[in-house]
């Protein structure tokens, strides 16, 4: 049933009719992953920007938060008996609002948790609002616009590629290569499964996936190509697992034993790893990051220094300024997912997003037997797996990816509605 459908489609069928609803819900949840994939801090500020450049763009993400309240209004009640069938994302959302009670910076705490909550609304209602394969298209619209936009960038405009560090390497819209990289590795496999769930448009998916492989080259960014990878062979297992019980069994037991193989590789030649990736023992010094966090969080190991609130510290003698002095230079994040909810919210927070991850890793994993949903779902898991262990991109405020994490817990959950 549909709210409401144009004027122009009175005289068609229910089934064939356009809601305008629906219309307006896809374009404002497009142009909120745009926002928060923050690609376009790069072509408006560039690389370089003041204090009052910083504020302009904490603004530029309200039209976002704004359009996940209109999109809530459409359905509050699916919204919040979704939401329930998560109740590890609720507790980590209690926990996150509770650190403000022990934050070192309880502004900061509350501005970011604002941001939050704003970013884990936009994954509730677009699992909630739609169907499998209206999100992935959702998704894969927002991507496949930024795809576009970072080629013209590296192709034509002076930003689109790196001058610095790595020069020539390109960067498109982001800052850096590795965001390019690693955004498109994430959009490769999510361009995929729409052109699984949606094969009438699969030409359009899989040019762009095409688009996608040939920017994380281009990008330079080895670690992204492992991700693309990662993502790629996961998407191929669901679809061989969907053909049938006995593909399925020779699936499962290929990739169980491909995992352990893997990880056998990584223990015992994880030199010859990151050789590969171009890594050195530090990997490019997370490691001294991660030594120095966990020195603070010996500190406040029960409830941690605030959610979002070491890295901006200024006093010069809080947990941050440890940290730089340990590590031997200043870090933004803890490069660590895991690692930045302990510090942030402490042991609480730590379970609560391992309880939360957990369910939904499994979720998926019972999806590729059951739900078609599992195309989506999946492969975006073993990417964000791998990257959650080397960049802080869980429970992260204004995040495309975050978003996202959320989306596809949320509607594993909840499942397809009319």
């Amino acid at each position: 049933m549909t709210w409401a459908a144009a004027p122009w489609e009175a005289g068609r069928p229910a089934a064939h009719r356009i809601d305008v609803w629906d219309v307006a819900a896809f374009g404002m949840l497009v142009m909120s992953l745009l926002l928060y994939s923050q690609g376009w801090i790069l072509p408006i500020f560039g690389a370089r920007f003041d204090a009052a450049s910083s504020a302009a763009i904490r603004n530029a993400y309200l039209p976002a938060y704004a359009a996940g309240v209109a999109v809530l209004a459409m359905r509050p009640w699916d919204a919040a008996m979704a939401t329930l069938r998560q109740p590890f994302l609720i507790a980590l959302m209690a926990v996150t609002a509770l650190s403000v009670v022990w934050s070192i910076a309880p502004d900061a705490t509350v501005r970011r948790l604002v941001a939050l909550f704003a970013t884990t609304l936009t994954g509730v209602v677009l699992a909630v609002r739609f169907r499998w394969a209206t999100m992935a298209e959702i998704m894969a619209t927002a991507l496949g616009l930024l795809a576009v936009a970072s080629f013209v960038a590296g192709l034509v405009l002076p930003f689109g590629r790196m001058t610095e560090l790595f020069p020539g390497a390109w960067r498109g819209v982001w800052m850096e290569k590795n965001a390019l990289g690693g955004n498109m590795a994430m959009a490769f496999s999510i361009f995929g499964a729409a052109a699984l769930l949606v094969p009438k448009r699969a030409w359009l998916w899989w040019s762009l996936a095409g688009l996608a492989l040939g920017l994380v080259l281009l990008s330079t960014s080895k670690t992204s190509l492992v991700s693309l990878g990662l993502g790629g062979a996961a998407l191929a297992f669901v679809w061989i697992c969907r053909r049938g019980a006995a593909s399925g069994v020779a699936a499962t037991w290929a990739a169980v034993t491909g995992a352990a193989l893997l990880a056998a590789f990584l223990l015992f030649a994880a030199d010859v790893f990151l050789e590969l990736l171009g890594k050195d023992a530090t990997l490019t010094g997370r490691t001294k990051i991660w030594a120095a966090v966990m020195r603070q969080i010996e500190e406040r190991p029960w409830t941690g220094f605030g959610y979002s609130a070491v890295w901006d510290d200024k006093s010069g003698w809080g947990p941050l300024a440890w940290i730089t002095k340990e590590a031997g230079f200043k870090a933004q994040h803890a490069h660590n997912s895991w690692l930045e909810q302990w510090l942030g919210m402490g042991l609480a927070g730590l379970i609560a997003w391992a309880l939360f991850y957990a369910q939904t890793l499994i979720a998926a994993l019972v999806a590729v037997f059951r739900d078609k949903g599992a195309y989506l779902a999946l492969p975006f898991l073993v990417i964000y797996s791998l990257v959650s262990l080397t960049e802080s991109i869980a429970v992260s405020y204004n995040d495309l990816r975050w978003a996202i994490f959320v989306a596809l817990a949320v509607k594993l959950a909840w499942g397809d509605r009319e």
